[in-house]
């Protein structure tokens, strides 16, 4: 675990999707191609800033869907990237992709290119399911894409979404199954969040949809735990199960509160103990960033015990949880002086083990996890 120094991981976000889906609260544009190029030589711009070339081990592209790109323009991409941020041997190279925007050609491309891992939104197998979330892509588009990803990339990771209004736990259970059929490396689950500003918050509020009660998410969740352990697949995070090797690296970056860059509109940093985030307007990025201005509208610098909680429960979303010497030497405090009462309380009601070595949440303390970090922040 690294603890200060610069970041040898870099996120890049490209924001353009064909259509900005209802549930989506991320840095998304829709509609406006014709910006494409101009963010391309803004995003170039921003990584210059970097000053010289800084080798990477892991490279994760989000969005938005970097798939959404032509051949051209991926190629001019990830030549920025290659000046910039050459990549070490063995490096892991992350790209987000949807299965509507995914196929052959476009694997070979981006396996040329290097990529060596995509992470396909498939979010469900039912076209209610997908209606409800306004995805674009259909159920028949998931299987194609997989195999293509398969074929030409190598390792693949699915995302699912459950807790969707008018979803039940049979849908939910043939969704597991259709994923873990496929073989991905990687299958993540995330409960549906009804993000303020979202169209789909909109509909909630003005009584369109009804969201599923808490025992029906709790349920899914469960059942997901189970079922993906039972087909091999380790839940080495609170929405994350891999197989052996195929955990995501960039990820776990995150998760142990290491430094990494991040670059491109509504992108967030985290150098020598600062983060940043960038503007979350995508004509306004390309305005700044080619005027000369940062891209950057908020920074926050954490210091001594504050740095230390955020790590402590960062950490505490991994299935190793909270490595008492690791975390001594990382953040210079004991897990206990900063929330012994806490840990004390949980373990008493089996929402934590703690064997001495590392404090770790229990099967139902996953289920309850963001009550328990609440109470870790003192």
């Amino acid at each position: 675990m690294r603890t200060s120094g610069r970041p040898d991981a870099a996120y890049i976000h490209v924001p353009f999707c064909a259509h900005h889906c209802g549930y989506c609260d991320f840095a998304v544009t829709a509609g406006q191609d014709h910006l494409i190029e101009l963010y391309l030589d803004a995003l170039g711009v921003e990584l210059a800033t970097l000053g010289h070339p800084r080798p990477l081990n892991t490279l994760f592209l989000g969005g938005g869907t970097p798939s959404h790109l032509d051949a051209a323009q991926l190629r001019r991409l990830f030549a920025h990237l290659d000046r910039w941020s050459p990549r070490e041997p063995g490096a892991e190279i992350s790209l987000e992709a949807n299965p509507d925007s995914f196929d052959a050609d476009k694997a070979q491309i981006l396996a040329d290119l290097g990529v060596n891992r995509v992470s396909l939104g498939v979010q469900s197998f039912h076209a209610d399911v997908l209606r409800v979330l306004e995805r674009q892509h259909e159920p028949r588009h998931v299987v194609p894409a997989v195999l293509a990803a398969q074929r030409f990339i190598g390792r693949v990771s699915l995302d699912l979404i459950f807790g969707v209004p008018g979803q039940t736990l049979a849908m939910w259970a043939d969704d597991l199954r259709r994923v873990i059929d496929l073989g991905p490396e990687q299958i993540s689950t995330y409960g549906l969040t009804f993000e303020k500003g979202t169209r789909l918050w909109k509909q909630q509020r003005a009584g369109g949809v009804t969201a599923l009660d808490e025992d029906s998410e709790l349920a899914m969740y469960q059942h997901a735990m189970e079922a993906l352990e039972a087909a091999g697949y380790e839940q080495y995070e609170i929405s994350s199960f891999a197989k052996p090797g195929g955990r995501c690296r960039h990820n776990e970056v995150y998760w142990a509160n290491e430094p990494f860059f991040g670059f491109g509109v509504g992108a967030a940093a985290y150098v020598d103990g600062t983060r940043t985030l960038n503007v979350r307007n995508t004509q306004d990025y390309i305005k700044r960033v080619l005027s000369g201005e940062p891209a950057a509208f908020q920074s926050e610098t954490l210091e001594g015990e504050e740095s230390a909680r955020e790590t402590l429960t960062l950490n505490l979303r991994r299935a190793e949880g909270v490595h008492r010497n690791e975390f001594h030497t990382q953040t210079g405090f004991e897990v206990n002086a900063l929330a012994g009462p806490a840990i004390a309380k949980h373990v008493a009601a089996q929402l934590l083990i703690d064997d001495g070595t590392s404090v770790r949440l229990t099967r139902t303390g996953r289920c309850v996890a963001d009550s328990i970090v609440i109470d870790m922040m003192g």
